[in-house]
């Protein structure tokens, strides 16, 4: 498996967050994604899973392209986002058996997933009881669940400590050999290897004012990253 972006762009509001991004990993390879706060890590995962179009470049994973098979792809790839996507009303288990019920998972995984992230004792229990840290445990164990060969991780230690966090450190690993592939926006060394995807720096011309309704202020130069359609038109 390959999975590979090449000089990858994004906007968001018409500004330019990061342009000319590329990389490539292979099976059993897991990359740290490094940047800065604000340098587009998150809005490059969301691309990446399929969730924001690209505002230019290309990715593919195993002769599957980002722009023509989003479908196709979405189901290879899992996203673990800075948010836990948990159901409060839900029970522990009651969260995972949703998941595993979407997506057409055995309900073994919904066992494995408690035990390896060490919630068994709270499957039951209402998630709103759960701390921060159970619940990112719980977020985090969605991945054993989908069983998708791409994972991509939003800061996926935030909350827990360092027990869990080995546990998870080692999770990552035992899906990569296994053949997966796992890019993380990260600040902490979680033991991946020397691999680091680099967020670009943002050129001069991103160094100055934000027009954030996309009009520029009477006598202000033009600004070329403010041509998103959304902005063009009636919407400036």
């Amino acid at each position: 498996m390959e999975f590979r972006a090449r000089s990858l762009a994004c906007r968001r509001a018409g500004r330019l967050v990061f342009e000319g991004l590329s990389f490539a990993l292979v099976s059993g390879q897991a990359a740290a994604l490094r940047g800065p706060n604000g340098s587009g890590k998150s809005s490059l995962l969301r691309i990446l899973a399929g969730l924001a179009p690209a505002a230019a470049g290309a990715a593919s994973l195993d002769g599957l392209t980002l722009a023509r098979d989003g479908e196709a792809w979405r189901e290879r790839v899992a996203l673990a986002g800075h948010l836990d996507a948990v159901k409060p009303a839900f029970t522990v288990r009651g969260n995972l058996a949703a998941w595993a019920a979407f997506h057409g998972a055995p309900p073994a995984r919904v066992d494995a997933a408690l035990e390896r992230f060490g919630l068994e004792r709270l499957a039951e229990d209402p998630a709103h009881w759960c701390s921060a840290g159970q619940k990112r445990r719980l977020g985090l164990a969605r991945l054993l669940v989908t069983a998708r060969p791409v994972w991509l991780l939003d800061e996926p230690t935030v909350s827990l400590d360092a027990g869990a966090t080995a546990v998870f450190a080692e999770v990552v690993r035992e899906h990569c050999a296994a053949g997966g592939v796992a890019l993380a926006a990260t600040h902490v060394d979680l033991g991946f290897g020397d691999t680091v995807v680099t967020m670009p720096a943002r050129g001069a011309a991103e160094a100055g004012p934000r027009h954030p309704l996309g009009a520029a202020p009477a006598g202000a130069p033009a600004r070329p990253d403010l041509d998103d359609p959304f902005l063009s038109g009636d919407w400036r």
